[in-house]
């Protein structure tokens, strides 16, 4: 089987270097695709990669990986959506764009929803796989134990305080927590790191990384992956990002503000006041830890750290099915977008 490993963003990296593993695994031949403008962030050495989509349809793939919400019609193999989070309640998670043959899907709740679009849509199959960005979390749980005990010694504190808010103009609580922030650093007994999302404002970038330099306890780290940062801290602060959802599957508390979600399972504030408060209640009483367990049921429910595998043989199994697409059938106003943005092939 050869693959397409699609990127568009940053965050994709991260989501499919356990499929690339597999890949490798099972002596499989991949490309990785990454978008010009982010391709100097790609971290993995020795891969080969390319932003030259004539080179992609040139290789005549069987199957592209796509974490992203498109990817060009006229490229050869079945078109694979994984997802890149848990955020069902932002807007376009359950929209159908067109562009898919097979969506894999992270747990039960998101599963129903992507089955009744199949029975009205008709034109993609839908498996639960698990999401493979989380498999670390079954294969190398305490990776980073060393790393928290360095962090937690170096800054002389008991607890580590993630705050990780989304980037999204209309979503984001960064512009309404600097005094939060810096009040709750006046407890010297937290280190507070700050991971904001790789298309954040630098406006806020700025401001948030001037609060670092000057509080000894705040740290801002520029680490394209959360994944080392979700795994060593003990309470997370967000809004309506979906690494919220990740976090919670540690079964570790989180605090969000003014979040969209409909039902959520954590504590959430509807004004941005008190946080500081809300943390010592949090880490001390843990009030939603029976909610949790609910979020991790519906959302992921697999610890085995095998979701990659899953997906590829899901990969596999839907092309013995059937076959390989030469290319996808979209709406013309879809056509039109993709031939835009990567050229008329």
């Amino acid at each position: 089987m050869k693959v397409v490993l699609f990127c568009m963003n940053p965050y994709s990296f991260g989501i499919l270097e356990p499929i690339m593993k597999v890949l490798k695994q099972r002596n499989y031949q991949y490309v990785w695709f990454v978008r010009e403008e982010v391709i100097q962030k790609f971290p993995f050495k020795n891969e080969y990669i390319t932003s030259n989509i004539k080179e992609v349809v040139d290789f005549k793939s069987d199957a592209l990986f796509v974490p992203g919400n498109e990817v060009p019609h006229f490229l050869r193999g079945v078109k694979v959506q994984v997802f890149h989070g848990f955020a069902g309640e932002k807007k376009g998670h359950f929209r159908i764009r067109k562009y898919f043959d097979l969506y894999l899907t992270q747990g039960p709740y998101f599963t129903r929803k992507f089955l009744q679009l199949k029975s009205k849509y008709k034109d993609f199959e839908v498996i639960e796989t698990g999401w493979p960005k989380l498999d670390v979390y079954g294969q190398t749980l305490h990776k980073f134990d060393t790393d928290k005990k360095d962090l937690l010694n170096k800054f002389n504190v008991e607890k580590i305080i993630l705050f990780a808010p989304t980037f999204s103009p209309s979503l984001t609580c960064a512009p309404f927590l600097e005094k939060e922030i810096e009040h709750l650093a006046i407890h010297k007994n937290y280190l507070i790191i700050i991971k904001f999302h790789d298309l954040m404002s630098s406006e806020f970038i700025k401001k948030y990384k001037d609060i670092a330099d000057k509080t000894s306890n705040i740290l801002y780290v520029d680490e394209r992956n959360i994944i080392k940062y979700l795994l060593i801290s003990d309470l997370m602060i967000s809004d309506t990002s979906s690494v919220v959802y990740e976090f919670l599957l540690l079964n570790k508390p989180v605090i969000t503000f003014k979040t969209h979600s409909k039902v959520f399972k954590w504590d959430n504030s509807l004004t941005y006041e008190k946080l500081t408060e809300k943390v010592k209640i949090n880490l001390e009483q843990d009030p939603y830890k029976k909610e949790r367990k609910e979020i991790f049921n519906e959302y992921h429910p697999y610890s085995d750290g095998k979701s990659a595998e899953r997906m590829v043989d899901a990969t596999e199994d839907y092309i013995k099915k059937h076959g390989v697409p030469e290319s996808r059938e979209l709406p013309w106003l879809r056509r039109y977008k993709m031939n835009k943005m990567f050229g008329k092939q």
